[in-house]
């Protein structure tokens, strides 16, 4: 008797056991499940859309550049695509379009058309997209989640002011080389400028910060769309010379339209008599403010408007929060002649900071 109920007991043992070491491998199994489950929602695919108005502008070159980097680094998906030209807005409703179809948590826009763009923009907002605008605002500013761009008024406004200062007494006979019509980029730089520049006497009326459309005024004698592009805003500047061969100063809407302008103005001899100035920054555009094809230069940071948007959207996927309302990514005064007055930095600080 004694022998069996010492096996029972002993199959009781081990029964025991083996229950207590079920529940710990169990216990033990349970904080690694619980932990698996966060990782499995990180590991989530990023994937970040970016359109831009062209390819070929040095500009947006070194965007996709900077946001192509970015992506790496966070080991998020990059789509791109761009306009067939400066103004393509068909171009950028597909994209938007082929990249929500895509899968696109967020997509970083520079509209070409800021009215135009609108409805497709909110269309990818309605399918869940992040939507975040880069240099260029639309119309309304409220279209996309958010803006990381330069103060385009700001950098219209600082050349303004140096080519005042630089003109003098001089009467001044303007023309101006923009963008494309419908971007209000192009609008807030030209408006910017004359303001810098200082209203005309007569009482013509002051543009402001808030006009989307080109402001007029009497000193100015040409003006002229060219899409920001080199071939286009020689030809640009020849009509206007046609027009007016006494031209003494002249607003460019980025420095390829700048080097567009001095090569029509060095067809006829007029390179060193006429002041050109210009927004961008670019590493070929501080050169030629160096070698005084341009007075002065408006740099600006594509570079980390596209860092700062690759990193939002990735943080809207890891985390929900979103980014809003308007970032000022920067804008510096670039010349070789400062003036009283007025804060700027040499080409050598240019070309430190300088894109492209």
């Amino acid at each position: 008797m004694r022998s069996r109920f010492g096996s029972q007991r002993r199959l009781r043992h081990a029964g025991n056991a083996r229950l207590l070491l079920a529940l710990a491998l169990l216990m033990s199994a349970f904080p690694l499940l619980t932990a698996m489950q966060p990782a499995a929602a990180q590991d989530e695919k990023v994937i970040v859309g970016l359109i831009t108005k062209t390819e070929t502008n040095p500009f947006f070159v070194k965007m996709k550049e900077g946001a192509q980097a970015e992506a790496d680094a966070a080991g998020a998906e990059l789509m791109t695509a761009a306009g067939a030209f400066d103004g393509d807005n068909a171009g950028q409703v597909t994209a938007l379009e082929n990249m929500t179809t895509a899968g696109a948590q967020g997509i970083l826009i520079t509209p070409s058309d800021t009215k135009a763009i609108v409805p497709a923009i909110q269309k990818a907002r309605d399918a869940g997209v992040l939507v975040i605008a880069l240099d260029t605002p639309t119309e309304p500013p409220d279209a996309t989640d958010a803006l990381f761009a330069t103060d385009n008024f700001k950098a219209g406004l600082l050349i303004g002011q140096y080519a005042k200062a630089v003109m003098g007494d001089t009467e001044p006979i303007i023309a101006t080389i923009d963008g494309s019509t419908g971007a209000s980029v192009s609008a807030l730089r030209h408006n910017g400028f004359l303001v810098g520049f200082g209203a005309p006497e007569g009482g013509a009326a002051t543009p402001t910060a808030d006009m989307m459309t080109l402001a007029k005024d009497p000193r100015v004698v040409c003006s002229q769309d060219a899409n920001g592009d080199e071939a286009l805003s020689l030809t640009a500047m020849e009509n206007c010379l046609q027009a007016n061969p006494d031209i003494n100063l002249v607003y460019t809407i980025n420095e390829p339209t700048a080097r567009g302008v001095y090569t029509a103005l060095q067809a006829v001899g007029r390179e060193k008599d006429v002041v050109i100035v210009s927004v961008d920054g670019g590493c070929t555009g501080v050169n030629d403010v160096k070698a005084g094809k341009i007075a002065a230069t408006s740099q600006q940071y594509p570079l980390k408007m596209a860092q700062m948007g690759v990193d939002a959207v990735v943080n809207y996927v890891k985390t929900g929060e979103k980014p809003s309302g308007y970032t000022d990514t920067g804008v510096t005064l670039i010349t070789d002649k400062p003036v009283e007055g007025l804060d700027s930095q040499d080409t050598a600080f240019g070309l430190e900071n300088c894109w492209g």
